[in-house]
């Protein structure tokens, strides 16, 4: 998995999850407790938020292929990508069968969680007061490298700095920002 002292990156741990069951259970342990506190906080559901995150992790297992590294070797954003797209489905799928159900005049059983608009409200808003809160030359350098797609080369041109230094700003701030969004991400994954 990685050499001895050297923590791997989260990129590596997914390339070489396809041979090494210990790469993806490294990299579960790392965002397994985020992402299940970001569903809570979502669904106020424990329930649904086990079964939301057991789904993560088995579409970032079946899409490994897919992932693009373009986070400096974080999986984070990825991850979270498909946590929110999970929670999406999961309201537009149950609105569907409401209706569907409705117009049928059947009557749905209830489970214990039961997905609605609530989960997603104010996702935007969560990560909008968080990247508001970095430092004006971090929140810069994300926008510009992460909302706006731009290569570290024209980060560097609009920040007046180096590729280095706008590489630095861009990780230091998406560090930030996972730490507003989730405090557990803070921490060693060690």
């Amino acid at each position: 998995m990685a050499c001895r002292g050297v923590t791997p990156t989260d990129s590596s741990l997914l390339r070489s999850a396809g041979h090494d069951p210990a790469a993806f259970r490294a990299l579960y342990e790392r965002y397994a407790e985020a992402l299940h506190g970001f569903f809570v906080r979502r669904t106020g559901e424990p329930d649904a938020a086990l079964d939301l995150t057991a789904e993560t992790f088995a579409q970032a297992w079946t899409h490994r292929h897919r992932f693009d590294d373009v986070h400096d070797g974080s999986c984070g954003p990825w991850l979270f990508g498909i946590a929110r797209n999970l929670l999406l489905r999961a309201v537009r799928d149950r609105r569907l069968a409401m209706e569907a159900s409705e117009r049928m005049r059947l009557s749905l059983a209830r489970s214990g969680a039961t997905p609605g608009p609530e989960w997603v409200d104010g996702l935007e808003v969560d990560l909008l007061e968080a990247l508001a809160g970095l430092p004006e030359g971090q929140r810069r350098a994300v926008e510009l490298r992460v909302l706006d797609d731009q290569p570290y080369e024209r980060v560097a041109a609009e920040l007046g700095v180096s590729p280095g230094a706008a590489r630095v700003r861009v990780s230091r701030g998406i560090s930030q920002l996972r730490t507003s969004l989730d405090p557990h991400l803070g921490k060693d994954p060690s």
